[in-house]
């Protein structure tokens, strides 16, 4: 490898490293378009790389948060724990997909999440939901109601997903916390990132020990997203929730249109 694409590979980690971060999504649904499209690697060894930088990722963006106390760290807990089943098994799910049916459930996914985002709409919680409130380091307090059993239940289809399209399910998480759980945009997408540094650890792991992490590009792309995670989140605390969710949603429909069509070959 070129000292140039060596530089190339770092400048990419952290342009996806912040990007990931402010909107809490860990850059795993641009870091598999960009591996299997522009890198040509096989979709398992895509997938276990782009997890393994998720979660460099995540634990990098996640330390920021903690910082500034955005975290809920009690429903954190909870959600990783339940994501830790699905994301051993996603990875063995993984490796049975051809490439393009890889391609076409990646995006029809992002897709679909894409519209849910734009819509705008939350669902109210139940009148069981339990009451919590986050106060930030910036003094500004962030109350809500949660169903934390419908958190758990549906963290561990996020874990098996994160596994099988190698995103680290930040990008399912987050939209999820924010329209179902009616959690507030920043509490939503630092809580995520918390669950995303154990889920993708859990997931890279078993990549790894399948053969199926490419040491070099992780390394490099490792150092840039670092440095990129902690960007993203500074620029979180100027970035007011309605944007963050439209720059989710934007970019979720730009990449999963562009796996559809890569999927049934008119690209």
């Amino acid at each position: 490898m070129t000292a140039v694409a060596a530089a190339g590979l770092v400048g990419l980690g952290v342009v996806i490293g912040a990007f990931g971060t402010l909107i809490g999504a860990g850059g795993g649904f641009l870091l598999v378009p960009l591996l299997l499209l522009v890198y040509h690697f096989p979709h398992p060894a895509a997938v276990g790389t782009s997890l393994a930088l998720v979660f460099i990722n995540a634990t990098s963006g996640t330390v920021a948060y903690l910082r500034q106390r955005r975290v809920d760290l009690s429903l954190g807990w909870k959600f990783a724990a339940a994501t830790i089943p699905g994301a051993v098994a996603g990875a063995f799910v993984s490796r049975s997909l051809s490439t393009s049916a890889f391609s076409l459930v990646f995006g029809a996914v992002l897709l679909g999440i894409a519209l849910v985002l734009a819509t705008g709409r939350t669902m109210p919680p139940s009148r069981r939901a339990d009451v919590r409130r986050v106060v930030d380091a910036r003094g500004e307090t962030h109350a809500y109601a949660v169903d934390v059993w419908k958190g758990v239940a549906v963290s561990f289809v996020v874990g098996l997903m994160s596994s099988i399209l190698g995103i680290g399910g930040g990008i399912v998480h987050v939209p999820f916390l924010i329209v179902v759980l009616s959690l507030p945009v920043h509490v939503a997408t630092a809580t995520s990132h918390f669950v995303l540094s154990i889920s993708a650890f859990v997931g890279a792991a078993t990549f790894y020990a399948l053969g199926d992490v490419d040491v070099p590009t992780t390394l490099l792309m490792g150092a840039g997203v670092l440095v990129g995670a902690q960007i993203g989140a500074r620029a979180s605390l100027r970035a007011s929730a309605t944007t963050i969710r439209w720059i989710l949603a934007a970019a979720l429909a730009l990449v999963g249109l562009r796996m559809v069509l890569h999927a049934v070959h008119l690209v």
